[in-house]
């Protein structure tokens, strides 16, 4: 059993229960409350990992969010393993296995360790350099190589058993950070009358009072006081209360994405989600999300058991436990003072103060002289003692000069000041300002409605801080439109407050040094990185970041982006403001995949979407597809067919008798108004002011720069009132297309867009008997081809319900599709079913469908178009207007480039074997023969065999190919060339006498 670390008496957690937990397999014993590095430092475990690059043992840094070196795997069973774990959140459960990572075969032994020894070949932007030659390397050698290293923790190669909850919440106030300020400006706003949401990551509210023991406040210790004010908090109406929640993403308008630990304490979670996404859209959010202290760069400052001055400070106060028997502090600031004197009073021995500072003055420098606490002014730690934990600093003059003296210590304190946390003001795109006296940046010009309190907004004396939430608390709620007047005082009686310190090096970590001073601890990057990054031509703060990898990945900057800075600036001989602060990005801290994926896995991954006859086809052994979110029939296998065989079968069957065809997953959008006709005019290339009511059109719709968008039959219903249809892929873009020109470009006109593709369903009736098999079922519509030829249109009833009857066809057959309400749509099928039977039709899918209209030479948009095909090059120049004078993509037909002679044309393509089926994206050549790389004049973009024809059929692309009909032209292919025939693209039917009856 390990030796305890717990100080009799001392911290929060006396009397907890205990509980049984294992790192790297070894046992131990926390306490309930514990985080896991307190319980591991409890136990006198200061090695918990290895660093990224040179893999050198590193231990915890804080007792918070900002810990860049404690990230360990958190093993529940094979399926729940969680990599990257900062042990400073981690609560500790009964059963917790946890094990470090980027190390083997051992913790202690590791034989990655060799890259230290190699580290001046590892040097910042060695991968920009080393891995640049040669290149064929690159794919077989250097990528996996660096992909398989890459990283700390293993990620779980089972899928995730457990599942994840979402909430969306508004609110009048959202107050991000639970300590002393995060709470008075959430009381005053719910004093006030406004609806709040308070958030906080740690598992209780209270902020920078887990460690501070000099504050009172309204007469109560201020660990007490927010104690208080949260059970305050929660005892009133419309007050939500979320610990264990960080706000990891602040976005437009007032977004804010939290994630909420819900189960990851417990050792037993039972139905509890592992996590919540809460997504909040905030009337004011008051950001308290207070600073974080900056260590010391100095060599070797790395090494387990050298940590900030708060983290033990908050293991003692909070937790109880002592981090060292022999404890150092290394400072530039006064509230690392504070560290020590109170671990002086609870009996550690406290060996000396470091302080950079020549001439350290005020009562807390006196305090830890009365204590007897020695105390060295005008020095620096430089140098380290100790391997896998620190064992000895060494102390001389901040000038250099003099011997160095060699002081025990099992624990260095270090502390060069605090930096504010502007990361979620950052993030919602706010623009910081910096403060040259204090040498830090704080929130400067909003750009959402919020505001900064505390020390985030570099507010250091806590009356001020509370004054200041007290004040934003009740602005919240009024500019959210509360009548509340409450007028809230707090009366702060004692306090802590610093805001001195320094950024950069420290002594013996300078331009000529050549040793490791750490500025970024996760990411490995030294001081000498930044300035080598200088020195190679990074005058940018963002290449510099990216040269060297400071402050990116999870650590987000937060411990190390001022020093860095500071030290960049200093190589370029300007003002820290001059060089820039980087961008923060969400999220704050790492989000899990689960979380953000949540409920939207197997098959809740993407939303499926059905048509009304989907029950029928399921019943009669529809073959389904995915078509974008639609669950599409693809075929109706017989006994003993395959796909190909059923493909035959429906595709003969449609064209000898007739087929039903399940068009519900069609794009339908009404457009209405006195101004429709003209709308329509503009948005696609045809003419439909003459068009009659009842008569259909075929239109095509364009891009600004002339290429095809859409396409789909259109019906005019009335003088005000389109029908418009739109691919299955397009109904959404299409409807957004209209709208932006209705809102953008034509205001004037008096026109209303309407989507209705889920208000009906739509059945396809196709074949010499569809009109037999619709007859008995229609009410009130004449269908004989004298009063409803071929593209018409006619309102009606079918089957007793209203429908809107189309005479159209996408198979080149005699065909009418039935539009019914949605909710009629399978009984109607069933009726057209059960009078398709007596003529011996069938039920087609999506696979027939397209042979069908291949046969025809019909379209698709969006397989025999790339967003490069123009009418013209689609055959389709009888679609446009040449009357017309303006319209979506008029100009961009004229550009001299869409009409230059060489473009590429759809045709048809016959093979030189007819029973070879071509592959669809195929490339095409004239000249097998000519050498590597060849020139590719077109690809296939649709290819079938069709059982009407007798052969392969394949539609294409190609250079001039209206004036290559005959030629032989040749599809290279893996294992062969395939010689095949430019031809018509209508295989069937090409005069179109069936679609005529």
């Amino acid at each position: 059993m390990a030796e305890s670390h717990r100080i009799a008496g001392a911290g929060r957690l006396i009397g907890a229960r205990p509980l049984h937990f294992t790192f790297d397999g070894e046992p131990h014993t926390g306490l309930e409350g514990d985080t896991l590095a307190s319980a591991l430092l409890a136990n006198g475990v200061h090695l918990v990992g290895r660093s990224f690059k040179y893999h050198r043992p590193r231990g915890i840094l804080s007792a918070g969010a900002e810990e860049p070196n404690a990230l360990v795997g958190i093993h529940r069973d094979e399926a729940r393993r969680t990599p990257n774990v900062r042990a400073t959140v981690q609560e500790v459960y009964d059963g917790l296995s946890a094990v470090s990572q980027n190390r083997w075969p051992s913790l202690a032994f590791d034989v990655g360790a060799i890259n230290n020894l190699a580290s001046p070949f590892f040097s910042a932007g060695f991968y920009y350099k080393t891995f640049m030659w040669p290149k064929a390397a690159w794919a077989k050698l250097y990528e996996p190589n660096i992909r398989s290293a890459a990283g700390l923790g293993v990620a779980p190669h089972k899928p995730d058993p457990d599942h994840y909850s979402s909430r969306f919440a508004h609110c009048d106030v959202l107050v991000v950070g639970g300590g002393a300020a995060g709470l008075a400006a959430a009381l005053s706003a719910a004093e006030n009358g406004a609806r709040v949401i308070l958030c906080d990551e740690q598992a209780n509210f209270g902020g920078a009072m887990r460690y501070e023991s000099g504050a009172r406040i309204d007469g109560l210790e201020g660990w007490h006081w927010t104690q208080d004010t949260a059970r305050r908090l929660s005892e009133m109406d419309g007050v939500t209360l979320l610990t264990r929640t960080t706000a990891f993403g602040y976005y437009a308008q007032n977004f804010v994405g939290l994630v909420e630990r819900v189960s990851e304490h417990l050792a037993a979670p039972g139905d509890q989600p592992r996590e919540r996404l809460w997504q909040v859209r905030a009337k004011r959010v008051v950001l308290a999300t207070g600073s974080i202290e900056r260590h010391m760069v100095f060599a070797d400052n790395d090494r387990p058991g050298i940590m900030l001055a708060s983290a033990a400070r908050t293991y003692l106060n909070h937790y109880g436990v002592g981090v060292g028997r022999a404890v150092g502090v290394y400072t530039a600031n006064e509230s690392a003072y504070r560290a020590a004197i109170d671990l002086k009073n609870a009996g550690v021995d406290l060996r000396v103060i470091v302080d950079l500072r020549d001439n350290p003055a005020g009562a807390v420098i006196d305090e830890a002289k009365g204590l007897g606490i020695e105390i060295l002014p005008g020095r620096a730690v430089t140098a380290v003692g100790g391997s896998l934990r620190v064992r000895s600093i060494t102390v001389q003059p901040k000038t250099g000069e003099g011997t160095g003296r060699q002081i025990a210590v099992d624990a260095l304190l270090m502390s060069a000041g605090w930096t504010p946390s502007v990361h979620l003001f950052s993030q919602s795109r706010g623009k910081v300002a910096f403060e040259a006296g204090t040498q830090r940046f704080v929130p400067g010009t909003y750009a959402q409605d919020c505001v900064s309190v505390g020390s985030c907004n570099g507010t250091d004396d806590l009356a001020a801080a509370i004054r200041e939430a007290l004040a934003a608390g009740e602005r919240a709620a009024k500019a959210a439109g509360r009548s509340g007047t409450a007028r809230l005082a707090v009366k702060v009686e004692a306090s802590e407050s610093w805001s001195a310190g320094m950024v950069g090096t420290g002594p013996g970590a300078g331009k000529d040094t050549k040793v490791k001073a750490f500025v970024d601890f996760q990411n490995d990057v030294t001081a000498k990185d930044i300035r080598q990054a200088v020195r190679e031509g990074m005058r940018s703060i963002e290449h510099v970041k990216r040269f060297t990898t400071n402050g990116m990945a999870t650590d987000q900057g937060k411990t190390s982006n001022l020093h860095g800075l500071a030290i960049a600036a200093e190589m370029l001989g300007k003002d820290i403001p001059e060089v820039g602060l980087t961008t923060f990005r969400a999220p704050y801290t790492p989000v899990t995949y689960g979380a953000i994926v949540n409920h939207a896995r197997g098959k809740l991954f993407d939303p499926t979407r059905t048509t009304p006859i989907h029950g029928w086809e399921e019943r009669h052994g529809a073959v389904f597809e995915d078509v974008g979110q639609w669950k599409r029939a693809r075929y109706y296998p017989q006994a003993g067919e395959d796909m190909h065989a059923a493909v035959n079968r429906e595709c003969h069957t449609v064209r000898q008798a007739a087929g039903l065809f399940d068009a519900s997953t069609l794009g339908k959008i009404e457009v209405a108004g006195p101004d429709a006709a003209t709308f329509m005019e503009l948005l696609y290339t045809n003419q439909w002011q003459k068009l009659e009511p009842g008569r259909c059109r075929y239109g095509i719709m364009l891009r600004e720069d002339g290429f095809i968008y859409d396409d789909g039959v259109v019906g005019r219903l009335a003088h005000d009132r389109f029908h418009v249809t739109t691919t299955t892929g397009g109904a959404a873009r299409v409807l957004n297309h209209m709208e932006d020109y209705l809102q953008t470009e034509f205001p004037d006109l008096s026109v209303w867009l309407t989507s209705v593709s889920e208000q009906w369903a739509v059945i396809a009736v196709q074949g010499p008997k569809s009109r037999e098999i619709i007859a008995p079922l229609v009410d009130g519509i004449d269908i004989s081809d004298a009063e409803m030829p071929h593209m018409s249109v006619r309102e009606g009833r079918i089957c007793g319900v209203p429908t809107r009857l189309f005479r159209m066809s996408f198979t080149g057959e005699r065909g009418f599709e039935v539009n019914v309400p949605a909710d009629y749509g399978e009984a109607v099928w069933e009726a057209l079913w059960a009078e398709g039977q007596k003529h011996c039709a069938c039920a087609y899918g999506t696979e027939a469908m397209h042979v069908l209209r291949a046969e025809k030479g019909y379209i698709i948009v969006g397989q025999d178009t790339d967003g490069t095909v123009t009418p013209s090059d689609a055959g389709l120049d009888w679609a446009v207007g040449k009357k017309k004078t303006d319209f979506v993509g008029i100009r961009g037909l004229k550009r001299t480039d869409l009409v230059a002679p060489g473009r590429r044309q759809l045709v048809g393509l016959r093979t030189k074997d007819p029973k070879t089926v071509l592959e669809e994206g195929a490339q095409i050549v004239a000249d097998p023969k000519q050498a590597v790389p060849m020139k590719m004049i077109g690809h296939v973009t649709s290819a079938y065999w069709s059982e009407n024809c007798g052969r392969s059929i394949a539609l294409a692309v190609i250079e001039d190919g209206r004036d290559r009909m005959g030629q032989t032209l040749h599809v290279p292919m893996p294992s062969t060339t395939i010689e095949v025939e430019v031809c018509d693209a209508v295989f069937f039917d090409q005069n179109g006498e069936r679609l005529h009856g």
